[in-house]
C-alpha cells in the first residue's frame, strides 16, 4: 500500500493501493500496468479484477485489481507517492488514514487469496 504525496489532487496523504484512472483508448490491464510504473517504477502483470466500487454521488467508479510483481526495483515517484507501507489487509483497512474504501477492497483480496 502507499501513503499518497501531500500535492496529489485527490485525498492527499490517505492510505490505499497505488492507482488512477483508465486513459482514452487504454484498457483496464493497460491503466493497471502503467500506474504501477508510474507509481512505484516495476512492473506488473494483471491477474483479474477482484473489486468494483460505484462510488455514491461522483462520477468515479472503482476497480481492484490482483497483479503480480514482475520486475523492476521498487522507486516509488514522490509526486505522487510520500511512503511505501507493507501492510496485512487488516492493518491497511484498520489504518487511520486509510480511504474509505479500503476495507472492502480488502476484504475481496482476502477472500480471492482464499481461493487460491
Amino acid at each position: 500500500m502507499v501513503r499518497r504525496a501531500a500535492a496529489v489532487e485527490r485525498a492527499p496523504l490517505k492510505v490505499g493501493f497505488p492507482g488512477g484512472e483508465v486513459e482514452p483508448g487504454e484498457t483496464q490491464e493497460q491503466a493497471v500496468v502503467r500506474e504501477a510504473v508510474e507509481e512505484l517504477g516495476i512492473l506488473v502483470r494483471p491477474v483479474r479484477c477482484v473489486w468494483e466500487y460505484d462510488w455514491p454521488e461522483s462520477p468515479w467508479y472503482l476497480y481492484g485489481w490482483l497483479v503480480q510483481w514482475t520486475a523492476g526495483e521498487l522507486i516509488p515517484n514522490p509526486h505522487e507517492v510520500a511512503e511505501v507501507l507493507w501492510l496485512t489487509a487488516d492493518e491497511g483497512a484498520s489504518h487511520p488514514d486509510a480511504l474509505p474504501t479500503m476495507r472492502s477492497l480488502c476484504d475481496a483480496l482476502l477472500e480471492v487469496s482464499s481461493d487460491m
